[in-house]
């Protein structure tokens, strides 16, 4: 399994290939699930901003195209010009449906290289479900 700082190092180069012209706000984000397997993602906008894609569920979205099946058990999420970069609402539930039940851990830096780690149950403590 890869550390937190690998999957830190992963979301910085995700973020790296950003598609922002409107926000100039580039994301990156890295998926570890419990297979061990990693997916990145970067953020993807569009003029029309309610079609952008945040890193969060581009990292998800490859992960399933992929045939990912297992619980997501951690991600990383990166971006340059912000200090703990944290998922917006819809990333936090995507997080939530993702972790399969699972407390998947939030793993964010902070401007000085700290790592902080967070819990998806914390962030979202009362999501969405059909159960």
């Amino acid at each position: 399994m890869k550390s937190n700082e690998e999957l830190l190092i992963i979301a910085k180069e995700a973020s790296n290939n950003s598609y922002s012209p409107y926000s100039q706000f580039p994301v990156g984000a890295c998926a570890l699930y419990e297979s061990g397997n990693t997916y990145s993602g970067c953020n993807v906008e569009n003029s029309s901003y309610g079609l952008t894609l945040c890193a969060e569920r581009n990292a998800m979205s490859n992960a399933v195209a992929n045939g990912e099946k297992s619980k997501l058990i951690k991600i990383a999420i990166f971006s340059p010009k912000s200090s703990l970069c944290f998922p917006c609402g819809a990333c936090r539930q995507w997080i939530q449906e993702f972790s399969q039940g699972y407390n998947t851990e939030i793993i964010l830096e902070d401007n000085n290289g700290n790592i902080q780690i967070f819990n998806i149950n914390d962030l979202l403590p009362h999501s969405f479900t059909l159960m």
